[in-house]
């Protein structure tokens, strides 16, 4: 088996969880498909039963993951957080996606954070043409990043992060007799994002919080697997994400918010078809996306797609979600994830429970497809909370000011 069926191989079995009701219609897939897309799985429990919804909602440590410009308003002054998501349990049992979050406040406005995110693709058996098995392999992907967050006002903050990203689908194999050799793809990449909260509004007359947030993630160079003739986008997306929180009496509150994000990579063109009606590679609507830069494939990625401006509509994710927290120790939440049919079709309603004492948290949520059989369904996520104040002096200070504190 030759290298490359490897390697595409292992990528239809991690698109697979994304695309799994692509349609195919005039030779044309308009489902968007990039290199290393596990950087867009929910990696915590939290926006995992929000229906991935993380935008604008309070922040923690995963923060650095769903917005680095919010990190600023993280309450304490110190804190980590540990999340385990076992993946495709319908199909196989050796998948898993784990992530690690931290932050430190380094002074009133300003955060820094870390995040390391681990993808285990279980064990792969390589085969050649025939069937004989070859060796056995262990896939695994990776991200690692840093991040710097500040308030600029009272209500505004920014933050900007850096990651080094690892796709390790097959290791270094050379087929004898062919100059074709698969190895490991790497890049760097930039998250962007602003935050805005408004913790002074008054809403049906009870105080209610409204907060925005903007992002965009894993703003890098294109992979690629053997040559840099076949390199791939990484998953650049944008978000952006609305919430607002009502304190409907002295214990509860409601927190209500939407997400929305779309890739800001090239959209799939349109192939022209030969005299059998088979497809060829001349492209007659849209662009080749192994032909553009970078920077032109995000620019133009809100005006490219063939279908126009109603295939860039179909091309945004919708994440609705509602929380219930009960004195803030206890929460209950509700969410569900909107794709167009024709862009992956991933519709799931999520569920999921929190709890907070002291300085420990855990938060569980669980996934339910809309369609049966979809091998997303019944996916659990864990995620471990720990959050520390730094120690006050015996000299009482002046009470603070900053919002959510």
């Amino acid at each position: 088996m030759s290298v490359k069926k490897i390697t595409l191989s292992l990528c239809l079995l991690i698109a697979l969880s994304f695309s799994v009701h692509a349609q195919i219609s005039n030779f044309h897939n308009p489902v968007i498909t990039t290199a290393v897309p596990f950087l867009t799985i929910s990696p915590d429990a939290r926006s995992g039963a929000l229906g991935d919804a993380g935008a604008a909602i309070s922040a923690d440590a995963n923060a650095v993951y769903w917005n680095v410009g919010k990190l600023a308003f993280v309450k304490k002054d110190i804190g980590a957080s540990i999340s385990y998501t076992p993946w495709l349990r319908k199909l196989v049992n050796d998948m898993s996606l784990s992530q690690i979050s931290g932050y430190k406040k380094i002074r009133k406005n300003e955060a820094i954070g870390f995040n390391f995110k681990y993808f285990k693709l279980g064990e792969i058996q390589f085969t050649d043409n025939a069937g004989n098995k070859l060796q056995t392999y262990r896939p695994n992907e990776f991200m690692a990043g840093i991040v710097y967050s500040r308030k600029m006002t009272q209500n505004w903050s920014v933050g900007l992060g850096i990651k080094y990203i690892r796709s390790d689908l097959a290791g270094n194999v050379t087929i004898p007799g062919s100059n074709t050799v698969a190895k490991p793809a790497s890049t760097a990449a930039a998250d962007i994002g602003v935050y805005h909260n408004n913790p002074n509004l008054t809403l049906a007359g009870r105080p209610t919080a409204f907060s925005f947030g903007a992002t965009i993630t894993d703003l890098g160079g294109k992979v690629t697997y053997t040559d840099n003739d076949n390199r791939e986008f990484i998953p650049t997306n944008l978000r952006l994400g609305v919430a607002g929180t009502m304190e409907v009496d002295q214990f509860s509150k409601v927190v209500l918010m939407l997400d929305m994000n779309k890739l800001m990579v090239p959209s799939p063109p349109v192939y022209a078809t030969d005299s059998n009606g088979n497809a060829t590679s001349t492209i007659v609507s849209g662009k080749d996306p192994h032909k553009t830069g970078v920077l032109a494939g995000v620019l133009g990625s809100f005006t490219d797609a063939p279908g126009g401006l109603h295939e860039e509509l179909q091309e945004i994710v919708l994440n609705p979600g509602i929380e219930y927290w009960y004195n803030d120790l206890f929460a209950v939440r509700g969410g569900f994830h909107y794709e167009d049919k024709h862009k992956g079709n991933r519709k799931y309603v999520t569920l999921g429970l929190g709890v907070r004492y002291n300085v420990f948290g855990l938060d569980f949520a669980y996934l339910i497809p809309v369609a049966q059989n979809n091998p997303l369904a019944e996916t659990l996520r864990f995620t471990l909370h720990f959050d520390f104040e730094k120690q006050k002096k015996a000299s009482s200070a002046p009470a603070s000011n900053e919002v959510g504190e």
